[in-house]
């Protein structure tokens, strides 16, 4: 197991370790309720150094993004960052990431899921037909999120940057905490506002921004929080978790990412995706809420009231801020409608549940 350099702060602290991506990581530390409260009302403290960073230049790197990535990257300007995916020659997802616009036209950073490192990096380099020159700096990148409505009131102090009136999904590089060239965010994967910080591990930097954090925000209630809770705060928004919710046998269009699925260019499986809006989806992924007492979990059956299976949940769980069961799954088309009544299955039986709009909370 590979670590960050966060690990042995996560063990000072008495975090619960698990394996996750080949990475020795955090699942919790007060508890996942606790942590996840703390999240939605303060600000908590992510380690997410195990997510892949990619640094793609030159005069055609964005010539390459275009053709790999589903969104449009020609709308970036430097300091904007977009949600995106690389579909596969079948019109499935490799993997949905980040793209950074550092200089228009000419640099960019890719940000990619732990497990997907390597795949995404040979996807890529097997389209990089122009040279492009292209860096994985995944191992010495460390990325922390910092996130909660009071996250960047807490951080202020430590920047120049006015991270206070940062947009969603912009950026800005700066000094923060004394260290320089740190790359500060407004994105993150819990709907609860907040900032991801991207900085390169060297001369102890790890250390001094992480307890640099923890002197400015401990005494305001800052909490760390693991990995459990990151997946309860993204379920109840919604946000698909790859492996889960999409993989390479979903498409965008089923999964309801339309909206990062720009035909205005020629991408991957564009004509296999174009012909599937024309077409229509047959199955598509929706929000649910338990009506019976009991929680869905990753590939129960979703079935209908005669006991047909209809489709089958992607993810499941006890939504500490809603106190019911929640989950998302993919569904057939004439099953998927706003309050349409579903029944998961749970060993020998049928509980309700009924389809839900997104996001839960």
């Amino acid at each position: 197991m590979k670590n960050t350099p966060f690990t042995q702060k996560h063990i000072a602290l008495g975090a619960k370790m698990a394996e996750f991506a080949g990475y020795n990581m955090p699942i919790s530390y007060s508890g996942i309720n606790d942590e996840h409260a703390a999240v939605r009302t303060n600000a908590g403290i992510f380690d997410v150094s195990h997510m892949g960073e990619f640094i793609l230049k030159g005069e055609h790197a964005l010539d390459l993004i275009q053709r790999v990535t589903s969104n449009d990257a020609s709308k970036l300007t430097a300091g904007k960052a977009q949600y995106s995916c690389l579909p596969n020659d079948q019109g499935g997802i490799v993997d949905d990431l980040l793209v950074y616009c550092i200089e228009e036209n000419k640099v960019y950073m890719l940000v990619v899921n732990a497990s997907n490192i390597e795949k995404d990096w040979n996807w890529i380099s097997k389209h990089n037909t122009s040279n492009v020159e292209m860096h994985n700096i995944s191992d010495k990148t460390c990325l922390l999120a910092i996130q909660g409505p009071n996250a960047t009131k807490m951080l202020q102090p430590l920047t120049d940057i006015d991270i206070l009136n940062l947009k969603y999904y912009t950026f800005a590089k700066g000094r923060f905490a004394g260290v320089d060239n740190v790359l500060i965010s407004a994105t993150g994967y819990t709907g609860a506002g907040g900032v991801e910080i991207y900085f390169e591990d060297k001369n102890g930097d790890a250390d001094k921004i992480w307890d640099a954090i923890f002197s400015q925000g401990g005494t305001q209630g800052l909490k760390p929080i693991g990995l459990g809770a990151r997946d309860t705060l993204r379920l109840e928004m919604g946000f698909c978790l790859y492996g889960n919710d999409i993989d390479d046998t979903t498409s965008p269009l089923e999964a309801g990412l339309g909206w990062i699925t720009k035909f205005t260019k020629d991408f991957t499986a564009r004509p296999i995706l174009e012909n599937q809006k024309t077409a229509g989806v047959t199955r598509k992924l929706v929000g649910f809420e338990m009506v019976d007492k009991g929680i869905p979990r990753h590939h129960y059956d979703i079935k209908d009231a005669a006991g047909n299976k209809i489709g089958f949940v992607t993810s499941g769980t006890q939504a500490p801020s809603l106190q019911k069961a929640i989950g998302m799954g993919y569904v057939d088309l004439s099953h998927a409608s706003l309050d349409a009544e579903i029944y998961i299955g749970v060993r020998d039986k049928l509980l309700k549940a009924k389809v839900v709009k997104f996001p839960f909370v």
